[in-house]
C-alpha cells in the first residue's frame, strides 16, 4: 500500500515533508505564489541529555545523536548555520568544538559533569538556560532565526529562548512518554508523570512539531491534543556515502574476523530493555531446541552498551545467555564508530530488532542501506522503515517463537538474505539526510511564515 511505505504508485518517493492534518506538503508553498519565502541564516539545536559528539550506542546516546549530527552536517551544506547547545559532561572539553564547516557545538555547564542520569537532569534546566542565554546576550541582535529542539527536556529550554528571542520553536519529540509506558518492557520503569506534563506543555507551545512517520504524528494529536495544522512528518535518513554493500558480506565477515559460512543474526544498538535483546537471545534458544543442527554454524553478535534502565545490571544479557546455555554463541561487542557498524551490518545475515518502542528505527534503515534484511517489531516507525516480506519481516508482539520461526526462515534458506537485502538497498536509498534537511527546512521556513503572519495580524489589531 503506498501510504504504508512512503511511495507513490509509481514507485518514486513521495514527497516526506507534510502536515499530518493539511494538504500535500503543509507549507502553502509561499515561493511557487510568489511570496517572500522567510530567509534562515542560523538554528539554535537544543540537545540537553546527549552530545552529539558521544559515541551512539552506549548511555544515552543513540538514534537521536545521529540525527542531530547528521541533520546539522546537510543543514549547513545548505547554507544554514547551526549551533548545537549540549550539557558538558566534562570539565576538560573546549567551550566549543566544530562538528563539521558550518556547525558548532556548544558546551553548557549545567550541574556536576559526571553521575547526573537523565532523570535528574530536569532540576539543571535553569543552570542550562542561563548558559544558553549567556552565550545569545554576547551576540548581535537577530543572531539565530529559530530554535529546534530535541527531546522534552530540550523542548523546555527552546521555549524559554524562542519566547525571549522572539524566534519560532521547532520541537522533535524523538520518543513520548505515553507511547512508552504503553508499551513497557518486563522490568522497564514507567515515565514519570512530570515528563508527560512536560510533553504537553511543549506540544502546546512549539510553533512547529516535527514528527518522524505519520503513526508518530497521530499519535501526538491522540495522546497530546496536538495541533494536525502545526504538525510536520518528515522522515529520517540514512548516511548512504556510509552504510551501503561496499564489498559484501564475505569480505565484512573477513575484516571483523567472523565464519565466513556462519548464520549470524545480529542485534546493534543499546541495551536495556525497550531495545529488548533478551528477545533474540530466547529466540535463538528456541532455535536451537527445533534444530540442534544449527549450533555448528550459528553465531549472535550483540554490538552495543548498556543505557537507561539496563545501567542498573549492565551484565544482565551475559548472564541470561549462559542461562540458555548460549554463551559460546553469544558474542558481546561494545558500540563501535560507524565506520565498523557498516561492517557488521553487512557481515550479518539479518538484523534482529525487537524493540517495545521506536519513532523510527535508524538502525534497521542503516543495516538495510548496507543490504542486509532485518526481522522488526511492527512498532512504531519500523513499518515504515522495514518493507514486510520485502526487506525482511515484521512481527507482531513480542513473543520469541515468532521472531524463532522467521530466523528458521533465513537458516533454512541462505539465498533468502541476499534476495531480500538486495530490494533492502534499494529501499533505503529512498532515505537520504539530504531529503531530510531540505524537508526541514521547509518546516523552518513555514514555522517562520506562520509567525511573521501572526506578528502582522497582531499589529493590525492594535491599529
Amino acid at each position: 500500500m503506498a501510504g504504508h511505505n512512503g511511495l507513490g504508485g509509481s514507485g518514486r518517493r513521495a514527497p516526506r515533508a507534510w502536515l499530518y492534518g493539511g494538504s500535500r506538503n503543509g507549507f502553502g508553498a509561499a515561493d511557487d505564489s510568489g511570496g517572500l519565502v522567510p530567509h534562515i541564516r542560523r538554528v539554535a539545536m537544543l540537545s540537553v541529555h546527549t552530545s552529539p559528539l558521544d559515541q551512539p550506542g552506549t548511555g544515552d546516546a543513540g538514534g537521536m545523536n545521529v540525527y542531530i549530527v547528521e541533520l546539522s552536517r546537510q543543514l549547513a551544506a545548505l547554507g544554514i548555520e547551526v549551533e548545537i547547545f549540549t550539557r558538558a559532561t566534562s570539565g576538560a572539553l573546549a567551550p566549543t568544538a566544530e562538528l563539521a564547516p558550518g556547525v558548532l557545538v556548544r558546551h553548557i555547564d549545567a550541574g556536576p559533569y559526571e553521575g547526573l542520569s537523565k532523570e535528574e537532569l530536569p532540576a539543571q534546566l535553569c543552570a542550562f538556560t542561563h548558559g544558553v542565554m549567556q552565550i545569545w546576550a554576547g551576540e548581535r541582535p537577530g543572531y539565530f532565526d529559530l530554535v529546534h529542539s530535541h527531546y522534552w527536556l530540550s523542548g523546555h529550554v527552546g521555549w524559554l529562548a524562542a519566547e525571549r528571542w522572539g524566534v519560532p520553536l521547532v520541537h522533535a519529540m524523538h520518543t513520548m512518554a505515553k507511547v512508552k509506558n504503553a508499551a513497557l518492557a518486563t522490568g522497564d520503569t514507567p515515565e514519570p508523570a512530570a515528563r508527560v506534563i512536560g510533553e504537553t506543555q511543549i506540544v502546546q507551545a512549539a510553533d512547529r512539531l516535527i514528527a518522524n512517520t505519520a503513526e508518530e504524528a497521530a499519535e501526538l494529536v491522540r495522546h497530546y491534543d496536538a495541533d494536525p495544522r502545526r504538525t510536520a512528518v518528515v522522515h529520517p535518513g540514512v548516511n548512504l556515502e556510509r552504510f551501503r554493500p561496499g564489498d559484501g558480506r564475505a569480505a565484512a565477515r573477513a575484516r571483523l574476523g567472523l565464519p565466513p559460512d556462519a548464520f549470524i543474526p545480529l542485534f546493534a544498538g543499546r541495551i536495556q530493555p525497550l531495545k529488548a535483546p533478551d528477545i533474540l537471545l530466547h529466540a535463538v534458544r528456541e532455535l536451537l531446541d527445533a534444530d540442534p543442527s544449527l549450533r555448528s554454524r550459528l553465531l549472535v553478535p550483540i554490538v552495543g552498551g548498556p543505557s537507561g534502565t539496563g545501567l542498573a545490571r549492565p551484565e544482565r544479557m551475559q548472564k541470561l545467555a549462559a542461562r540458555l546455555g548460549l554463551a559460546d554463541l553469544a558474542l558481546f561487542r561494545p558500540p563501535v564508530a560507524q565506520a565498523e557498524l557498516a561492517d557488521w551490518y553487512r557481515a550479518a545475515s539479518v538484523l534482529v530488532m525487537p524493540s517495545y518502542s521506536e519513532s523510527f528505527g535508524l538502525v534497521a534503515a542503516e543495516a538495510q542501506a548496507c543490504g542486509t534484511p532485518v526481522i522488526a517489531a511492527a512498532v512504531g516507525g519500523l513499518p515504515v522503515v522495514v518493507r514486510d516480506r520485502d526487506t525482511g519481516f515484521l512481527i507482531d508482539g513480542h513473543d520469541p517463537a515468532d521472531y524463532a520461526r522467521a530466523l528458521r526462515r533465513f537458516a533454512d534458506r541462505p539465498g533468502l538474505s541476499e534476495r531480500l537485502g538486495a530490494a533492502a538497498a534499494r529501499h533505503a536509498r529512498g532515505f537520504g539526510w539530504d531529503a531530510t534537511a531540505a524537508d526541514t527546512l521547509a518546516v523552518y521556513r513555514a514555522a517562520a511564515e506562520a509567525r511573521r503572519f501572526a506578528r502582522a495580524g497582531a499589529g493590525l489589531g492594535s491599529v
